[in-house]
């Protein structure tokens, strides 16, 4: 990181905590929390196994990060109580679900002959316009998302015919929504839910591979590991739990979310040679204005210190920001990865006549567009006016720090046409 780059992260401050949660931190400061919550490997291990009466976890590849992660947290996260109850609560989850994953495909074999079909990604820097674009696209009835419920727990997979509501859907809610409780702003920055749609990390954790666990907290360490590890691992991972998912008959073409893909586009394309991407274009100096208050927000919900090292810094920091997009560019110049398949979409100009906007991107996705489809998108759009959950607010940033990222993102503008919002 540049020393002479602007880095919005020492300016960023936390809202004030509920009471609640204020006092169950400050007495946990009296407790050996590390004792009470542990997060060593052997026991949380032991502790999956136990509570799902299974012992295979599949392939290693995963153990070298889950190793990696864990050491991160207990060395780097100054994670306060609530922080490592809810991190283990969390690891459990994933552990319990690689568990089971592994035991579904043993006893079904015929999964594994499952084929994704020319799945249709959305991404786009974080907060580019990723979430209400899947969930726009998502109301078109062909498609299909993962939503929370499947994301946290996918086994078994839903199937036509099963019990409404899925009792999965009301404990991935209240799991998913205690963000809210927590931190009662974050409704109004990623409104989240049971039955909502999810990014593919949400169903990557499991591998431990994965940015999510560098936006949860402060893992430098693991979040470096991540960037130059072979991220081919996490996207089997992903296609594994698709197939599964699809395997009961549920019908659906695949739409998919990720801003974290654009660093590994071309591994996405390798596991997915078919795929269709969805790229979400808005002025990058806002996004990262917005992303900056996400992700500090994310890690003060764990911890007191929220900025006390470069956790997910290449999504935080102007200048390894900008290398992602120069790359992406680079990819799409040399063939890299495919341009026929990349369907860029400016935010603003989407949302200026969004049924225009619509047409062309079906078309250029090559995929049809029923009027009933159309429609079905347009009454989404209408139901969800900006700011329903609440305004997102936060600073823009000074005219110094505004300028000095206009200059470095300036090739990423030009060549996509990205108007300026701030």
């Amino acid at each position: 990181m540049s020393g002479t780059s602007p880095d919005r992260r020492r300016d960023w401050q936390p809202r004030a905590r509920p009471e609640w949660l204020r006092r169950v931190n400050e007495e946990g400061r009296i407790l050996d929390a590390k004792s009470i919550v542990p997060l060593d490997e052997d026991s949380l291990l032991r502790c999956a196994r136990e509570n799902t009466g299974l012992d295979d976890f599949g392939d290693d590849d995963w153990r070298e990060p889950f190793q990696i992660l864990l050491r991160s947290i207990e060395e780097e996260a100054e994670l306060n109580l609530f922080g490592r109850i809810t991190t283990r609560s969390d690891l459990l989850t994933h552990l319990e679900g690689r568990l089971r994953v592994i035991d579904w495909y043993a006893s079904h074999p015929e999964v594994e002959e499952e084929e994704i079909v020319e799945p249709v990604f959305v991404t786009g820097l974080p907060r580019s316009g990723t979430t209400i674009m899947q969930e726009i696209l998502g109301a078109d009835p062909t498609s299909r998302v993962v939503k929370m419920w499947e994301a946290k727990y996918p086994v078994p997979p839903p199937a036509p015919g099963d019990p409404t509501p899925d009792p999965r859907i009301a404990k991935a809610d209240a799991v998913a929504t205690m963000q809210d409780r927590v931190t009662p702003e974050w409704s109004a920055m990623h409104k989240v839910g049971g039955e909502l749609p999810v990014e593919c990390i949400e169903f990557m954790y499991s591998s431990f591979l994965s940015d999510a666990f560098s936006a949860s907290f402060q893992v430098p360490t693991y979040s470096g590991y991540v960037a130059k590890a072979d991220p081919t691992p996490a996207f089997v991972w992903h296609k594994r739990i698709l197939k599964l998912l699809q395997s009961t008959g549920r019908p659906g073409r695949w739409l998919l979310k990720g801003p974290t893909h654009i660093p590994f586009l071309p591994t996405l394309f390798a596991v997915y040679p078919d795929a269709k991407i969805v790229l979400m274009l808005r002025d990058p100096v806002k996004a990262l204005a917005s992303v900056v208050d996400v992700c500090g927000t994310l890690f003060w919900m764990r911890c007191d210190n929220p900025f006390s090292g470069d956790s997910y810094g290449h999504f935080l920091s102007v200048d390894p920001v900008v290398a992602n997009l120069e790359r992406m560019m680079d990819w799409l110049e040399n063939a890299t990865i495919p341009r026929e398949r990349v369907q860029p979409v400016r935010y603003l100009e989407f949302f200026a006549d969004p049924a225009k906007q619509l047409e062309s991107l079906y078309a250029g996705l090559d995929i049809p567009l029923v009027p009933e489809a159309l429609a079905a998108m347009q009454a989404y759009i209408a139901s969800k006016p900006k700011g329903k959950f609440g305004e997102h607010e936060y600073e823009a940033g000074n005219e110094t720090t505004v300028a000095a990222e206009r200059e470095k993102f300036r090739r990423f503008q030009e060549y996509f046409g990205v108007a300026s919002e701030v």
